[in-house]
C-alpha cells in the first residue's frame, strides 16, 4: 500500500482540494445532519469500529451498523447492507479496506448520503473524485474520535 501521508494532494489530481480538509472535517462533524451509517461495525470490541462508534454516540449521533452479520451493535439495529436500510444516512463512515472502500463510496452517493468519511489509512483517489464529482463532501484518511475533541 502507498503511503499517501506525506504527498501534497493539493495537486492537479485533486484541485484546489485536499482529502484531509480541516473545514470540510469540521463541516461533516457538526453542519451535516446526525445519521451516520458506520460500513464495518460489529460487536467486536477490539476493532476500531466499535470505538469510533461509542464516540459519535457520545458526541449525539445516530449510529447505523452495516455489517454482512446485521448485528444489533451499541442498542442499534444492523443492516446487512447500506441498500438494506430502510431510511435516509447522512454520513457513511467507511471502515473497510482501501481496495472495498471505493464500493461502499458508490453505495453511498446511490443511497444519498450527504457526506463519505474514509477512515485512517483509507485511501481511495478515484472514489474521492467520483463522490466529490456527486456532489458529496468527503474526507480520507481521518478518524472523527481523533477529530471530534480538536473542534
Amino acid at each position: 500500500m502507498t503511503d499517501f501521508r506525506d504527498r501534497d494532494f493539493r495537486d492537479s489530481d485533486f484541485g484546489d482540494r485536499d482529502f484531509r480538509d480541516r473545514a470540510t472535517v469540521r463541516e461533516i462533524l457538526t453542519a451535516t445532519g446526525d445519521t451516520w451509517a458506520v460500513v464495518g461495525l460489529s460487536n467486536n470490541t477490539r476493532r476500531a469500529a466499535y470505538g469510533v462508534a461509542q464516540v459519535l454516540q457520545r458526541y449525539g449521533k445516530r449510529i447505523v451498523p452495516v455489517h454482512p452479520k446485521a448485528e444489533t451493535v451499541l442498542g442499534e439495529p444492523g443492516y446487512p447492507t447500506l441498500a438494506d436500510v430502510p431510511f435516509e444516512v447522512d454520513v457513511v463512515d467507511v471502515f473497510v479496506n482501501s481496495s472495498l472502500a471505493g464500493e461502499v463510496a458508490d453505495q453511498a452517493v446511490a443511497k444519498g448520503a450527504e457526506a463519505v468519511w474514509f477512515q485512517l489509512d483509507v485511501i481511495d483517489e478515484d472514489a474521492y473524485r467520483r463522490t466529490t464529482a456527486a456532489g458529496l463532501r468527503m474526507v480520507m484518511d481521518r478518524c472523527p474520535a481523533i477529530e471530534i475533541p480538536l473542534l
